[in-house]
């Protein structure tokens, strides 16, 4: 949830390019403040993938390059049936963008049974020598095209392939302020999840993390997969149940037993652990929702297929409803004019009833493509 790329700026740029909102979790971090901005670096862009690291002098590789493995099993899938349903959504948490409730009819399809883990990420990478966007050096030319015009151009030592690991702090602090727990580390990366001191020795079964939407269609291509649509995540997230808040009904998070990875107690300082788990979970920790698919809420967050528009659902709500939707062609984030967005789902370990409930089926998150941190995946369809 929020941005990839993190610049650092004098505070008075702070008033006059940043909006922030607290939903979306839009970080600030910095020299003398922490100021965010949403990045877009070399490679960014789906076609100009990097195929080594920076400053080697080696030629991009594009992502038609990227061959298909030739796995053509269902291996790890689930089948879902094609059927109705109401999208959108569910109870007064909801936010405007998950309105109006709205019919959407969808054929059949197949959906990973968990998030793509850093033992099948791995294989891609050794597979392809793609590089990941965190890993690049970021391009000031692409970044400053999603930026508001005139905005002045970092010191060029703050321009390194770095990404956000989730840092908590020891004591309560202002929600609104999400620098509090969120820092930009450089060699920050899905083979380093905390920094280039970091490593993911024997947590081969988690959930690759520190992956951008380019990143996630970059495997999708060599798996012979896809990310799914916003509306199959949804569909497949509820589980055959029927305007449910949950993938596992309308039980509250915080009642009976665990049901998902997520923040207990105070966010973001202090965690009771109540699902036995402080940060990510190996995946299959708990439960399957009703299709027998694992994490659909909490854990870590997972890209869709669409383009991000707040008033999406407003120009699809047709009485006799939209069938296979494919979300809207273009995006537009009102709270960041300028950054064309992604739509992200299911919430992560972060996500707490006192400012986030990303684990409700509904809930709806944007990020920008080359978007990147410590609680956001994927998982793919076919």
């Amino acid at each position: 949830m929020g941005t990839l790329k993190l610049w650092y700026f004098k505070i008075f740029h702070v008033n006059q390019f940043l909006k922030l909102s607290k939903a979306y979790l839009n970080f600030c971090l910095g020299f003398f403040c922490l100021f965010t901005f949403q990045a877009c670096n070399q490679g960014s862009k789906t076609d100009a993938i990097e195929n080594n690291p920076p400053g080697n002098g080696s030629a991009y590789i594009t992502l038609e390059q990227i061959k298909f493995n030739g796995d053509t099993s269902k291996t790890g899938m689930i089948s879902i049936p094609g059927g109705v349903f109401m999208m959108g959504a569910d109870n007064e948490q909801a936010d405007q963008d998950e309105y109006p409730k709205h019919k959407v009819i969808l054929d059949p399809f197949w959906i990973d049974q968990h998030e793509v883990t850093n033992d099948q990420f791995a294989k891609f990478i050794q597979s392809t020598g793609y590089v990941t966007t965190a890993e690049r050096k970021p391009d000031w030319e692409e970044l400053k095209q999603q930026l508001p015009p005139g905005t002045p151009k970092p010191d060029e030592s703050l321009l390194v392939a770095a990404s956000l690991v989730f840092t908590p702090p020891q004591q309560q602090v202002d929600l609104n302020d999400f620098s509090q727990w969120w820092s930009w580390v450089p060699g920050a990366s899905w083979k380093k999840p905390d920094g280039p001191d970091s490593n993911i020795d024997g947590k081969g079964n988690y959930p690759v993390i520190h992956v951008s939407w380019d990143d996630a269609m970059a495997y999708c291509k060599w798996a012979g997969k896809r990310l799914p649509t916003e509306a199959e995540w949804e569909y497949a997230s509820r589980g055959g149940l029927i305007n449910k808040i949950y993938p596992w009904g309308n039980e509250h998070i915080n009642k009976g037993k665990a049901k998902a990875n997520t923040w207990e107690g105070n966010f973001p300082y202090n965690n009771t652990e109540f699902d036995a788990f402080y940060g990510i979970a190996p995946v299959k920790s708990f439960a399957p929702n009703g299709y027998g698919l694992y994490d659909m809420a909490g854990n870590v967050w997972e890209w869709c297929l669409d383009n991000y528009r707040n008033d999406y659902y407003q120009s699809i709500n047709k009485p006799d409803g939209i069938k296979n939707p494919q979300g809207p062609a273009d995006s537009f984030d009102p709270d960041e004019p300028y950054t064309p967005k992604k739509v992200s789902r299911g919430g992560s370990f972060m996500c707490n009833e006192s400012y986030c409930s990303g684990y409700r089926v509904a809930r709806r998150m944007k990020s920008s493509p080359d978007s990147g941190m410590s609680n956001l995946g994927f998982r793919c369809v076919r």
